[in-house]
């Protein structure tokens, strides 16, 4: 009976459990704040609030925590780790294992628990490489791009192969679209093309280009005026190529130019003038980007002004710009090139024997000019519409902010520095379309149908760049969701130091872009990298101000420029081939000569800008200083292209 008793006291007593006194008996109950997954060992944002009985916070709590499963890893930020006003916040919790399992943190009467699930820190690295990976292997960027948003949501969400597809388009895709900024910046980039469609339909990029040929009288002004051509046709990089090529080829033939060379010259001046000009067809592209990862590191800088700031520590594109005119000033030239330029000189030949110039098919594009001879005034005014208007959007907001904020600063840069640019484009460019449109059809050189039409076919050469940009925003939310950036200072803490980082970022940038002939593919990989990098490095160095924000800059700049060494001179880049198009040129060739040119062009820029520049250099002095440089190579290692004497 004994034994039968006690028997039953043990099953009443497992059936009805009584109250944990050591729980129970606290009057808190602790809420655990952590992300919805953690990479393991890398630290994380934890909060934990101690609350009353009726939910609300005890703001005379200032106990000390006991964790479990849980660690701060620095605690000597803190001379003791106790809740302040009933919380207890830490930027540096860690935990080490993989899978879901349970934290605990309580005051050792009372517990909070929470189920937490880690990854390792590897897998935030895999979305971004393999996008780079297959971008080098296949060069497709849509395909590359999207391969690794699908990577990154598979390992975000439980590693399910088909919920992380679904999740690309429910989640990152369409998250992507809700920012008002990223709609802008479309809707900014589909008018601007919609008007370059337009102008170029009715004649007037061409009636721009006859302009600037009449100085080519001269195998020196044939090349000088074939590079002034491309600051003119600053808006579109394709534009600028279609036109330039197709225009100049038969003066520089006339004029014993060869092929080579004035394929260099139109290849030289795209991709480099669009990605730094205030107003192009690349600029919604680039300022897009920039938004996305400026917002990731909870940065308040408009990135349109940011994009203004670093156009100076733009080295490789504006010294190719430079290097240009001084090779056509100077008539001097090395390498390939120069065997060319005699070639043509000497024995009147713009091709080499055997040469097959890439096919010329670009007259029969639908955004080919319907007439022959363009009026200049139909490109230009629709131009300086964008200039203008851009100009006023940015002044009205700016004021308009201003104001509203009862600011006492009101000085151009404080105007400009508080204005929207993103309403600015928009007006700007809805105003370019219209202006377009209406000299179209008031002089009848285009019916109503025609003009819009042109203006959809601008438009719809867009849609390809815009699929890019927003497989590029939604990337970047993945590494953003990832911590890749948090993984990567982890690892690289106390290897890299971050004034070394805009000269790395060019280098990488540059080979990426030229061995996937994609610009455009290869900021929207790098750019939610190494902004987040440079930020979180800089701040590990200490650096604060003006010391910080060169970095940052110094960055963006670089993986805008390396990006433009691919575009310029990748044999697979889509402006590489069309200025051998546009030029008649064999494309190998073009290739050949132009790529030592380049090549010289990037050093130069890595060695004058992007290394002394990080480290306070001014960009100006940089810039003057690669103009000497090259001018002096030129002198000591180029040769004149002198001309056969009759």
């Amino acid at each position: 009976m004994k034994y039968l008793a006690l028997t039953i006291l043990i099953f009443i007593s497992q059936a009805y459990p009584q109250e944990d006194k050591s729980i129970s008996s606290s009057p808190y109950q602790f809420e655990i704040t952590t992300p919805n997954f953690v990479l393991e060992g890398i630290p994380f944002k934890l909060e934990v609030s101690a609350k009353k009985s009726d939910g609300s916070v005890d703001t005379l709590y200032n106990g000390v925590p006991v964790f479990g499963n849980i660690r701060i890893e620095d605690k000597s930020k803190k001379p003791e780790s106790r809740f302040q006003k009933g919380k207890f916040i830490s930027e540096q919790a860690v935990v080490d294992f993989i899978g879901s399992n349970e934290i605990t943190i309580g005051d050792g009467s009372s517990v909070g628990r929470k189920m937490l699930r880690s990854i390792p820190g590897l897998l935030s690295l895999l979305p971004p490489l393999l996008a780079i990976i297959l971008a080098l292997t296949i060069r497709q960027v849509i395909i590359s791009l999207f391969a690794g948003v699908w990577l990154g949501a598979i390992f975000i969400f439980n590693y399910d192969p088909l919920g992380g597809l679904f999740r690309v388009v429910d989640h990152f895709i369409l998250n992507s679209l809700k920012s008002p900024d990223h709609i802008s910046i479309i809707i900014f980039s589909m008018m601007f093309g919609g008007m370059v469609g337009v102008i170029t339909k009715n004649g007037g990029t061409l009636g721009i280009a006859s302009l600037i040929t009449r100085f080519a009288k001269t195998a020196r002004g044939g090349q000088v005026s074939t590079w002034l051509l491309s600051i003119v046709l600053f808006f579109d990089d394709y534009a600028n190529v279609l036109v330039r090529g197709n225009l100049m080829r038969p003066i520089t033939d006339d004029l014993k130019i060869s092929r080579e060379k004035l394929s260099f010259i139109v290849d030289a001046g795209a991709a480099t003038v669009a990605s730094i000009f205030l107003i192009s067809t690349w600029i919604g592209y680039e300022v897009g980007l920039i938004d996305q990862s400026l917002k990731a590191i909870g940065s308040t800088e408009d990135a349109y002004t940011v994009f203004l700031q670093t156009i100076p520590y733009r080295f490789y594109p504006i010294l190719t710009l430079i290097f240009v005119l001084i090779i056509a000033i100077s008539g001097r030239d090395f390498g390939p090139m120069l065997k060319a330029e005699r070639r043509a000189r000497f024995e009147g030949k713009v091709l080499r024997d055997g040469a097959q110039p890439a096919t010329d098919v670009t007259t029969l594009t639908e955004l080919s000019s319907k007439v022959s001879d363009g009026k200049w005034y139909n490109g230009l005014i629709p131009i300086l519409t964008i200039l203008i208007v851009g100009g006023y959007g940015l002044y009205t907001t700016g004021m308009e902010n201003l104001r509203s904020a009862n600011a006492v600063d009101f000085s151009l840069s404080s105007i400009i520095s508080n204005s929207n640019s993103y309403t600015s484009l928009l007006w700007a460019s809805f105003s370019a379309c219209v202006v377009s449109i209406l000299l179209s059809i008031s002089q009848r050189i285009l019916k109503l149908t025609e003009a819009i039409d042109a203006w959809f076919n601008g438009l719809r050469s867009m849609l390809f760049a815009m699929l890019i940009l927003i497989l590029a925003w939604s990337i970047g939310s993945v590494t953003e969701e990832l911590r890749t950036a948090d993984y990567l200072v982890q690892i690289l803490r106390g290897m890299i130091e971050p004034h070394w980082l805009p000269v790395l970022t060019f280098l990488i940038a540059a080979l990426i872009s030229f061995a996937t002939g994609t610009s455009w593919g290869t900021m929207a990989i790098m750019m939610p990298i190494v902004i987040p990098l440079s930020h979180n490095l800089s701040i590990e160095a200490g650096l604060i101000g003006s010391n910080y924000q060169m970095i940052l800059h110094g960055v963006i700049s670089s993986v805008l420029a390396g990006a433009v060494f691919g575009d310029h001179c990748s044999p697979i880049s889509d402006t590489t081939v069309l200025s051998s198009m546009a030029s008649a040129c064999d494309h190998i060739d073009h290739v050949r000569t132009q790529l030592p040119y380049a090549i010289l062009v990037a050093v130069v820029g890595m060695i004058v800008g992007d290394i002394p520049t990080a480290f306070g250099f001014s960009p100006y002095l940089s810039i003057l200083i690669g103009v000497l440089f090259l001018i002096g190579f030129m002198y000591l290692f180029g040769k004149k292209v002198e001309i056969k004497q009759t």
